[in-house]
């Protein structure tokens, strides 16, 4: 059984051919029409999701397989169940692999050994979004044209990653992604919103705000600006102490748009709260890549279950 729940436990060569997959199922769509024929596959989606949960059923349809959606909310979880209890009941349908989303982290994990099913993560409370990170770099390694099937294709790119990160599980799936693959991160956000332990990034530079010379010169040498979501749902208490403050020292605004050079690009897991995180005018600029983003997020996801399921 193979699995795909984190970037940091994988290989690089891994990692590679999982993007290797994206390219050639997004060139080829036809020839892997049939690769879930015949298959289950269990959407267990605790948490409420757009994006994802749309690209994971659109991306099981495209290989032939047949999608068995559940919703924690409207479940027997609601009256009690257990979640072992809950996935054991389903298991009884004939499921060959299960995709699962829940704001408690390592719980896909956990679930994945007791039930003996494949699984995907689409994100586990601050754990890992791994799927993401793999669409984030295809989306950056088809728009500069970077083959995946040499080591260190992402040699010599520079990438900013930029705001919540302490409560982000995007951020820390692309750290390990972007770094593996050998680009140079930088991350920029308010000592507050940074895990206060960054062991576990070992490679990457750090800067608590973007208006000092070396924030300015990192922007402007920047080939990619990754923005973050803030994650106020997960914000027990004030991080930063009002959505101006934040705006005006780590949004991405029209001047600091104008900083960064003419090849530069910019990304965002969505969805994107306008006007603090990002302006408006910037989310729909020629340098934003966000909704090439959600176009290859199926592409992505495809080639996470031929992988996971070969």
């Amino acid at each position: 059984m193979q699995n795909l729940i984190t970037i940091r436990e994988i290989s690089e060569t891994q990692l590679r051919n999982y993007l290797s997959l994206s390219f050639q199922i997004k060139k080829n769509p036809e020839q892997f029409s049939q690769k879930l024929k015949g298959k289950n596959i269990l959407l267990f989606f605790v948490e409420n999701s757009t994006r994802t949960k749309l690209s994971f059923e659109n991306a099981v349809k495209k290989l032939g397989g047949n999608i068995v959606s559940f919703a924690g909310g409207s479940s027997s979880m609601s009256k009690g169940e257990s979640l072992l209890d809950t996935v054991q009941t389903i298991q009884q349908y004939g499921l060959d692999a299960l995709v699962m989303r829940h704001s408690s982290s390592g719980t896909i994990d956990w679930l994945s050994k007791a039930s003996q099913l494949p699984a995907i993560n689409a994100g586990d409370g601050q754990h890992e979004h791994p799927t993401q990170a793999l669409l984030d770099v295809f989306t950056l390694m088809e728009h500069w044209n970077i083959s995946a099937d040499q080591p260190n294709p992402l040699q010599g790119k520079k990438v900013m990653i930029v705001g919540d990160i302490f409560h982000s599980r995007v951020a820390r799936s692309n750290i390990h992604a972007l770094t593996k693959l050998g680009a140079e991160v930088t991350l920029v956000a308010p000592k507050t919103l940074l895990p206060s332990d960054l062991s576990l990034f070992p490679k990457v530079n750090v800067l608590h705000r973007w208006d000092t010379e070396e924030g300015k010169e990192r922007l402007a040498e920047a080939d990619a600006v990754m923005m973050l979501r803030l994650q106020l749902e997960r914000q027990k208490s004030a991080f930063f102490p009002t959505a101006a403050e934040y705006r005006h020292f780590w949004g991405l605004t029209r001047e600091r748009e104008l900083l960064l050079k003419p090849s530069a690009v910019i990304l965002h897991p969505g969805p994107v709260n306008h006007g603090v995180e990002m302006d408006t005018e910037v989310v729909s600029s020629k340098k934003s890549l966000i909704l090439k983003q959600v176009e290859n997020g199926v592409w992505a996801r495809m080639a996470a279950f031929v992988g996971v399921l070969k």
